[in-house]
């Protein structure tokens, strides 16, 4: 499957000068995020952070600084994913400063949350972070990304070929039994199908956003250091040694936000075992691509933000 780039797969040498770009990255403060950051700031790029924190931050931007030198175009606007009115503030703040967007990456996450929690809006957890507050953003910034012939970047997760492989419409928020593995499940199955009918969307209205769906395999981020329960965390642990760096991980979502040629339909991500290795296009399940699911969560997630949007309008 990595044929495209060769048996080594893509790599970020293939990226060249970013100078007078700007890229939005939510989740960049650690992790992939701010590897992704690294990487983007280091070919010229200019980079807007969107974390929760404003202490880790400030403490990142210090060390892209440090790394980088004192005119490091690094900023950072406060964004919770889970909470409806601060992606609507973050998006006013970054209307108001950002002339452009060259692409949107769709990085924070969370994962594993031991017990069942909703968010301030009323929504499970994982499906309000993972994907409510991201197609909230998406829709706010989407006509600055059109102006800017930008992309929308979601970075998806292996997880979702687990749980019911598909979205619990008549349990949204697992109400049901609630299982930490299956709410991760559908949360990155729900942004998974909403990157592909944005795709489809983008496609039948005529626009040149591109939208691509990658994952970062299996990456050491600490991304379940602070929700999952005790026993998902020992396995975590375990399995630490099989997993790729953060740095690793973060390359198939700046592939997608840099390379020119890529395909939409397409899952991208570390190819070995979809796990680790070269970064190249990986197999993807057919009900990721349920058209008529994606067409109903599309409509629900409207519902949900109070934001009707469509790319043909902007």
């Amino acid at each position: 499957m990595t044929t495209k780039f060769g048996p080594g797969g893509w790599t970020p040498e293939r990226v060249g000068s970013l100078a007078g770009k700007t890229y939005v990255i939510t989740g960049a403060n650690g992790g992939a995020g701010f590897e992704a950051t690294r990487v983007l700031l280091s070919k010229g790029g200019r980079v807007v952070m969107m974390n929760r924190s404003a202490e880790r931050s400030a403490k990142a931007i210090e060390a892209l600084r440090e790394e980088f030198g004192p005119d490091t175009d690094a900023s950072f606007v406060r964004l919770d994913l889970g909470v409806l009115s601060s992606v609507r503030q973050a998006a006013a703040k970054l209307l108001h400063t950002v002339p452009r967007i060259d692409a949107l990456i769709c990085n924070a996450a969370i994962a594993q949350v031991a017990t069942q929690q909703l968010t301030e809006d009323g929504f499970e957890s994982q499906l309000g972070v993972n994907h409510i507050g991201h197609f909230l953003l998406c829709g706010l910034l989407f006509e600055r990304i059109d102006a800017s012939d930008g992309r929308i970047v979601i970075v998806g997760s292996n997880g979702y070929k687990m749980g019911d492989k598909r979205i619990r419409f008549e349990d949204l928020n697992c109400d049901k039994n609630y299982s930490a593995w299956n709410a991760y499940a559908q949360s990155k199955l729900a942004q998974m199908m909403f990157g592909y009918e944005l795709q489809r969307r983008v496609r039948a209205a005529g626009k040149t956003v591109e939208v691509h769906v990658c994952h970062p395999g299996a990456s050491r981020t600490g991304l379940i250091r602070d929700t999952a329960g005790r026993a998902t965390r020992v396995l975590a642990a375990l399995l630490s040694p099989l997993a790729q760096s953060a740095e690793r991980g973060s390359w198939p979502e700046i592939m997608c936000a840099t390379e020119e040629g890529l395909e939409p339909e397409t899952y991208y991500g570390p190819t070995r075992f979809e796990m680790v290795g070269p970064v190249g296009a990986c197999p993807l399940e057919a009900f990721a691509l349920d058209t008529d699911q994606a067409a109903r969560l599309w409509d629900l997630s409207e519902q949900k933000t109070g934001l009707k949007w469509s790319p043909g309008a902007a």
